[in-house]
């Protein structure tokens, strides 16, 4: 990485001709991929990459150049560029001497991906593809894919602030392709964390593989879902898409501050049942969307959305929280250096409730049963969502009853939320890549099982909702 002397001088530079704040953000980065996909190794990628993001703001207006040169002179050469686009020129001499800032807690990595060889990987996905495979001639297509990210990153910024900090995050992944007399259907897991591949100890890739492998074999004996209003209880194991993508991204601040959300100036308004409290909290172990620093080198931290159904604030970032004159909540996140930052989630999700899941089901007459989320659109602006549901049972006089496949649920997210009338005591995470603004950064969201009074069923699912933007979950 860099002398802390010389980003010290980049930074002199950045700020010599007026510039208000400015930051360098220096990564270096190693991908690892293998992906097995109809009985063969389809690709093998292993990259580097090593550069640097340079930002001045001035006024209010953002500057921001990157580059892969990190000689003195490449990086001086970025700054010049850099306050130049930011805006005025106003001569200025600053000194910034930087200071370390230590972290206030760590994610352990018992294996590191530096010491697991090719060979084990290729023999971890063939394995699971051949699990899957086992299960008869329904299973038409199997891929199975593994990746690992080791990062390192250098923050500094003319408030005198030195971060250094490395991360390791690794995901797995299966997708299973059956067809049985004309009809085709599929399944897919994941799991991923930020930890190393120890996360395989826990989650076994064989098990992963074979469980999307007997949804999709399920799916093709499932009836039609229904249509209509009705109860929906989803399921803990459905994990958070709820939450993150009809919810999360409305609080948001710069959505927020642009009037693209409709949670926009109803801090301190009920904007959810009693039962719901929505936390965004990148601190939590080993978790996908998780992070000792954001990347402006602020903390990881928790951060209370909704508390009991009442809006409390949004997830800012510094210039954000600048414009509203409140701190980072520690939300600026970034593809890579080639991107600058913008408020994002970490791990978002609805807080555990008291009720037993099993008795929310015992509870419902009549509904449906969501057991796995699939893609869908959302509309920041008014709330409105359409969602795919990958895994949903009936539910008549209080058990489950049926599969059903291509169902879909549509509604509106804060409308949705003040529905939510039973939270279970329980908690299941799902893993995804988040996009926005052309960038996409790891994420999970989650819930307890939770039960909503009135959802629409099915209907409108290639019709698409206008003004909508589109929701990739990978």
């Amino acid at each position: 990485m860099l002398e802390k002397k010389l980003l010290s001088r980049v930074l002199e530079r950045a700020v010599k001709k007026g510039g208000d704040f400015a930051e360098i953000y220096v990564e270096e980065r190693e991908i690892n991929h293998v992906l097995y996909e109809d009985k063969r190794i389809e690709r093998i990628n292993h990259g580097m990459e090593r550069g640097a993001g340079i930002r001045v703001v001035k006024n209010g207006d953002t500057g921001y150049v990157y580059t892969n040169d990190l000689s003195e002179e490449g990086l001086l050469r970025a700054a010049d560029t850099a306050y130049h686009a930011a805006g005025e020129i106003k001569y200025m001499d600053k000194e910034i001497p930087l200071k370390v800032k230590e972290p206030l807690y760590s994610f352990s990595v018992k294996r590191h991906p530096k010491d697991v060889e090719l060979a084990e990987k290729i023999g971890w996905v063939k394995e699971a593809d051949e699990k899957v495979r086992e299960m008869g001639e329904s299973i038409r297509q199997v891929a199975v894919g593994i990746s690992d990210v080791q990062k390192k990153v250098q923050i500094a910024n003319s408030d005198g602030e030195l971060v250094e900090n490395e991360e390791v995050r690794v995901r797995a992944a299966a997708n299973v392709v059956a067809y049985k007399d004309g009809v085709m259907q599929t399944g897919y897991e994941a799991i991923g964390g930020t930890s190393g591949w120890e996360i395989l100890n826990e989650n076994s890739l064989n098990d992963l593989a074979v469980k999307a492998g007997e949804l999709a074999v399920k799916l093709l004996e499932a009836r039609p879902a229904p249509a209509g209003k009705m109860p929906v209880i989803m399921a803990a194991e459905a994990g958070g898409t709820m939450v993150h993508e009809a919810c999360g991204h409305g609080l948001e601040a710069d959505l927020v501050q642009k009037g693209l959300s409709v949670y926009k100036d109803k801090k301190g308004e009920k904007v959810a049942s009693d039962l719901v409290t929505v936390i965004d909290d990148a601190t939590l172990d080993k978790k996908y969307g998780s992070y000792v620093f954001d990347d402006e080198g602020i903390h990881g931290q928790e951060t209370v959305l909704i508390d009991k159904g009442e809006l409390k604030g949004y997830m800012y970032d510094r210039l954000a929280a600048l414009r509203d004159g409140v701190h980072s909540t520690g939300n600026g996140r970034r593809e890579s250096y080639q991107y600058k930052p913008v408020p994002r989630m970490s791990n978002t999700f609805i807080a555990p409730g008291k009720d037993d899941p099993e008795e929310i089901i015992r509870s419902t007459p009549y509904g449906l049963l969501v057991k796995k989320m699939g893609g869908g659109q959302v509309n920041t602006t008014n709330g409105d969502f359409v969602f795919e549901v990958k895994e949903g049972y009936i539910i008549e006089n209080g058990e489950v009853r049926e599969l059903v496949r291509g169902a879909t649920l549509s509604g509106n997210g804060p409308e949705a939320l003040k529905k939510i009338d039973r939270v279970g005591n329980d908690l299941g995470f799902a893993i995804g890549t988040c996009g926005k603004d052309g960038q996409g950064v790891p994420v999970s969201d989650a819930q307890p099982t939770i039960r909503i009074t009135g959802l629409t069923v099915g209907g409108i699912a290639d019709e698409g909702l206008p003004g909508i933007k589109r929701i990739i979950r990978k």
